[in-house]
This record gives structure tokens, sequence and C-alpha cells, in this order.
């Protein structure tokens, strides 16, 4: 029987690593499972997740040789030793208050991407399909089910749509999502010759036109201000990547993505300035220091929420208060309204809650492992193991989810998680392929002559 990956490499194997036979076909088929029915069927798609996580996680402390000693891992040490540390001096400290184990799967979950990279295999062709069955999931789940049809129509009326996907706001974290990969890999579906590449460019057309329409039609702002920033900052990007020079294919996602997006805008022109100018005042007056007379609204109960946070990390800033902590802030903070307490469970940013729940430790991990994806996504695409355009949704991506996680707190959430460790594993299979063939770390402090 043929390895999985060599019916997408023909001539060759797995670059990287070896596996046994029936647990590569596992793996991989946990990984099918996991991105295309992660939205359309979530139970089913969690436990492939979970069963992707486990096998991968195995085969790479058995098998990964060059790799399981990479920065991934000790991460993933280090934040379960972060929990325990920070559950352990809760316990000490507010006892009342704390779970009655640690919960650590509350981060580990961030690592689920260790075993998607390796059941991928360094295999780009194997990522791309990965991140396709990702993109299908969210075409078929808002527009098949009962009740979608209704929803875009509610929506090109100006009302607010979320597809049933948790809320609009995770809604319009997915769309955005597909349109940049659809912008950064246009040249690939639309380049070649045939039939089978008009079918590709019919449906690379249909779904820009969902994600963009999608965009506005689920009104979250946090992801139209991402939006702004990271499309002008593609071209240019891609233009600095290529060394001062763009295939004219490079250009039609973005101008694509941009005909959308101000088409959209333009014929929902009442919708968005509606929405925009909501809560301008609001924001004004928090920079004044007018909190007493903040209206309850969702920019205003987030203003209210972040600043009783501050108060709750200065009291407990390297640890934190336990998992527990972002409820912690709400339920006891004595001056918030009972509004907020009765509709708001979290802080709706992603690191006010690391810090309210795990302190500087937990953050710093968080971020060194942001580092280490970043760097090693540079170091990968400059010795031509990662293609350019993978490159560039990476980087795109995560300056994207940087900005939006500062007003939702995407990452505690299964909506996050996944599309995180989506992105996350196809972006590491490269770096340890990477890491395998030149024998480096990402962090190499001791030179080029260092092995993995």
């Amino acid at each position: 029987m043929r390895r999985p990956l060599s019916f997408l490499e023909p001539g060759g194997s797995s670059p990287c690593w070896p596996s046994p036979l029936w647990l590569c076909w596992l793996g991989v088929l946990s990984v099918a499972l996991y991105a295309g029915l992660r939205l359309v069927a979530p139970g089913l798609g969690e436990q492939a997740g979970t069963l992707m996580a486990l096998t991968g996680l195995f085969a790479v402390l058995r098998w990964g040789h060059g790799v399981r000693g990479s920065g991934a891992l000790w991460l993933l040490l280090a934040v379960v030793v972060v929990q325990v540390v920070s559950w352990v001096a809760g316990y000490l400290h507010h006892p009342q208050w704390m779970t009655d184990n640690p919960q650590v799967d509350r981060l580990a979950k961030w690592f689920l991407f260790i075993g998607l990279a390796w059941w991928l295999g360094g295999s780009t062709r194997a990522t791309l399909l990965a991140w396709g069955l990702g993109l299908a999931g969210l075409m078929l789940v808002v527009a098949f089910p009962e009740g979608s049809l209704q929803q875009w129509q509610r929506g090109l009326q100006g009302m607010r749509v979320d597809f049933d996907i948790r809320n609009a706001q995770h809604t319009s974290m997915f769309f955005a999502t597909g349109l940049l990969g659809l912008v950064c890999f246009a040249g690939r579906c639309w380049r070649g010759h045939g039939a089978l590449v008009w079918m590709r460019r019919l449906l690379w057309s249909v779904a820009i036109v969902m994600c963009g329409v999608g965009i506005v039609v689920t009104q979250t702002r946090a992801v139209w201000l991402a939006m702004l920033v990271v499309l002008p900052l593609l071209p240019a990007l891609a233009w600095w990547g290529a060394e001062r020079r763009l295939p004219r294919k490079a250009w039609l996602g973005l101008a694509a993505a941009a005909l959308v997006i101000v088409v959209g805008s333009l014929a929902f022109h009442d919708t968005v300035a509606k929405r925009l100018d909501a809560e301008n005042r609001i924001i004004a007056q928090a920079m004044e220091g007018d909190w007493k007379s903040i209206p309850y609204s969702s920019v205003g109960n987030r203003l209210l929420t972040w600043r009783a946070s501050l108060d709750w990390i200065a009291e407990r800033p390297l640890v934190g208060w336990g998992e527990e902590g972002r409820s912690l802030v709400i339920e006891h903070t004595d001056w918030l309204p009972d509004v907020t307490r009765n509709n708001y469970g979290h802080l709706h940013n992603t690191f006010l809650e690391l810090l309210v729940s795990y302190g500087v430790l937990g953050l710093a991990v968080v971020l060194a492992l942001i580092a280490w994806i970043g760097l090693g996504t540079w170091q990968a695409w400059r010795a031509g193991v990662m293609p350019g355009d993978m490159a560039l949704f990476g980087v795109g991506f995560f300056v994207f989810y940087a900005i939006v996680s500062q007003f939702e707190s995407y990452g505690t959430f299964w909506t996050g998680a996944y599309v995180q460790n989506l992105v996350a594993g196809g972006l590491v299979t490269h770096i340890w392929r990477w890491q395998v063939a030149s024998g480096r770390r990402v962090f190499d402090w001791r030179g080029a002559s260092a092995g993995a």
C-alpha cells in the first residue's frame, strides 16, 4: 500500500519524516476530517482533531528526529507548566475561585497544530489541500443548511447575520481569513489552461465574492479595520519579496478583493456608516476620561471590562488568577453595572484574558510561539522551502488575527483555535522541513552550524 502523501507528490515520498503506514493513513484521514468538517459537523470534526493531535504528537516524539526538539514542542511543555503554576498559585491565594484540577487544555488546544504539521509531512500540496478543505467547509456551512438563503437575504437588506456560527464576529473572522487566502493564492488558482482550470477559476470567483460580501453583512468593525490594514500590506510585501516585481496574476486577487469590498461598501453605505458612527462618541468619552457616562453598548461594555481587567492584572501580574480569571473580573468587580455582568462572560480581548488568567508568564509563552512561527516562516521562505504565496498568507493572517484579537477573544473559543491551528500547522510543517534539511533551529543562538 502506498503512503497517503505519495498521491499528492507523484514520484516522491514524504520529504521529511517516517511513520508506520497504518498510522500515516489514520493521521492523514484525521487531518482531512478536521480541516473539512470542523464547521460542517462540529462534533465529528472535533473528535478528528483530537485524534490528529494525539497521534501526531506521539509520532513526533517517537520518530521525529530533527523536529521533536524544536521550539513548538518546548513551548507546548512551557504552556502546560505555566497553567499548572498559575493554578497552584491561585489555589494557595484564592481557593474558593479555583477549579478542582488545572485545566491545561485551555492553552494546550492552541498546539493542535503540532499533530497537523506532522501529518502534512512538509508537503505544500497537502497543506494547500487542508486549507482548501477548510474553505470548502465554510462555503458549505453558509450556503446549504436550512435558513442560509434567508440569512443572505437579511444581510443584503442591511441586517447583521451570523449563519449560526457562534456569532457574527466569528463568522466574519472566517470570511476574512478565507478572503486573505483567496487573495494570496490567486496566482495558483488562475494558472494553467483547460476545462479544469476554468472550473477552478469559477470556484475561486464564487468564493471570493461570498467572502467579500460575507465580511460586509456580518458587520464586524474589528474585521473591517484589520482588512483595511492587511489588504494594502499584502501587495507591498509581495512586491518586496518578489524583488520589486510582481507577475500580472499576482495582482488579480488583490484587485478582485478590493473590487468586491468597495462595491459591497458602496451598496451598503448606510449600514456601514451607521455601524462605524454608532460608537465614535463612546470612544471619545473614554479618551477624555469620562467613564461614568459611558453607555452600555457593545464598545461601552468592552471599555468598562477592559478597564476593570487592568486592576486585576496589576494585583497578580506574574501568574494571573487562573483559568477562570476573565469571569472573575466581570463577576467580582463591584463598580461594573449589572447589565455588563449579566450579558458579558469574557473580556473580548485575547491578550488581556491571557494576562488576567496566566499573567506575564502566560503571555510570554504565547508571544514566544508567535515569534517562533514568524521567524521560522521567514527562514523557510528564504531557503526556498516555503513558497512565497504561502509565506505571504502566513504574514497577512497573523497581522489580521493580531488586530481582531484586540476586540474579541477568538483564541479562547473553538472557532479561533480551529483557524489558528489550521494556519499554523501548514506553516510549521514547512518550518520543520527546513529544519530537517538544513540541520538548523529557528532560534539558533549558536550559529548556522548548530544541529536541530
